[in-house]
């Protein structure tokens, strides 16, 4: 397990390409910090290649059943927390389908849990307690790619044969080389230097999404470009739903509301559209 905690090089913790910040007009932050936003797509389409090599991976395993697994601390984990628990509402799939874990446990969410990042044996504790198996995959998050919690919880999943990805935002790190299936955003220098919640937090937001949202398609929760699967809890979803099956099959607005009510989900009143045409 990597000792070496040293931020020397690492682009994420490189001096910004901007200074004298506090002199500047509110207008001048606002586009610098614009700026520096527009560079993270083109980092992210760098790294497309290795998120198609995890993803096609994990959505093996999920076909079997398998789960998928987020671990970071911090802000990595608080994003990998937001993506797992959206999948649900989104897609209509169980909690325990994508689980997203964080240092320091739930507190750490909201809170700053002193030395959480730092313990390796604990992420694999947190694993244990949801009864990981050789089909369910973790992916570490963490920008620096040095969080001991991280590197430790990936080297306990390899060992016990569960598939094994990350997503850093430096090249060579402990965590990229302990991953069976590294991710790599190299955003470069932070508009505040070593704000890692900026840049590296979107680059990796943006990888989430495209890690959830592919594997969800290629579960079959998406029909079209629709989610048939969502989960109606409010209003809005409602009428999104019955605008989706008016826009499917043609039906008129009390139609699609009645068979939307009656069976509760987009697909379910879709196929029954469908049986009721044959």
């Amino acid at each position: 397990m990597s000792k070496n905690l040293n931020l020397e090089g690492l682009s994420t913790e490189a001096p910004s390409n901007h200074n004298n910040l506090e002199k500047k007009s509110l207008s001048e932050i606002l586009n610098g910090i614009n700026q520096e936003d527009k560079t993270i797509p083109l980092a992210v389409e760098k790294a497309l290649p290795q998120i198609e090599a995890l993803v096609s991976k994990i959505v093996e395993r999920m076909q079997k059943g398998g789960r998928l697994f987020y671990i970071g601390a911090g802000t990595s984990g608080r994003l990998g927390i937001l993506d797992a628990s959206e999948c649900p509402p989104t897609y209509g799939v169980p909690p325990t389908m994508v689980v997203g874990i964080i240092a320091g446990g739930d507190f750490a969410i909201r809170n700053a849990v002193e030395n959480a990042e730092d313990d390796p044996q604990q992420a694999w504790k947190d694993l244990l307690e949801h009864k990981v198996g050789p089909l369910d995959t973790v992916v570490g998050i963490a920008a620096s790619g040095r969080t001991p919690y991280v590197e430790g919880g990936l080297s306990d999943a390899n060992e016990n044969g569960l598939l094994t990805g990350c997503i850093v935002c430096n090249v060579d790190s402990p965590v990229a080389a302990v991953a069976q299936f590294p991710v790599e955003v190299v955003v470069g220098p932070e508009y505040v230097t070593g704000s890692t919640r900026m840049k590296s937090g979107t680059a990796q937001k943006m990888v989430l999404n495209m890690i959830s949202t592919s594997i969800m398609i290629k579960l079959g929760k998406v029909r079209g470009n629709i989610m048939v699967d969502m989960q109606l809890s409010n209003e809005k979803l409602v009428e999104r739903g019955i605008r989706m099956i008016m826009k499917e099959s043609g039906v008129d607005y009390k139609t699609a509301q009645t068979l939307l009510l009656t069976y509760g989900s987009v697909r379910k009143a879709l196929s029954q559209i469908q049986s009721s045409a044959n």
